[in-house]
């Protein structure tokens, strides 16, 4: 388990922006990379603040990696690779599809769901 916590505060501007919190002693400073399709995004940075052990993280998103469907980032613990958080951007065509299906399905089952109902009461009477 990482010692190493990061919570995301916003997504503003193009910018992921999250806190991370170490309980590592003395003045340690996190080495974080950033990934996206098992490749390296630069730009990333990484910010002390207030209290010790305490970073803002900030990643900024390269237009060139938006496309449709969905984009999915993640932040990674240099020293001992695990994952500290991950996000996704969805857009595009793809998108509109994958809604209009799930609406689809829940109507359906909605549907059957009144049709279920309404026999449960007719037998019930």
């Amino acid at each position: 388990m990482s010692e190493m916590q990061l919570t995301k505060t916003r997504l503003i501007e193009g910018v992921w922006e999250g806190v991370l919190q170490t309980n590592r002693p003395g003045r340690y400073q996190p080495k974080i990379e950033v990934t996206h399709l098992e490749k390296q995004v630069p730009g990333h940075s990484l910010q002390a603040v207030g209290e010790a052990g305490e970073f803002v993280v900030k990643v900024p998103v390269p237009v060139e990696l938006l496309s449709d469907g969905v984009q999915t980032f993640l932040i990674r613990d240099t020293d001992s690779g695990d994952v500290l958080s991950s996000f996704a951007i969805l857009a595009g065509e793809a998108l509109a599809d994958d809604i209009r299906a799930e609406v689809q399905l829940l109507r359906e089952e909605l549907d059957m769901l009144k049709r279920a109902f309404r026999r449960h009461c007719l037998e019930t009477l």
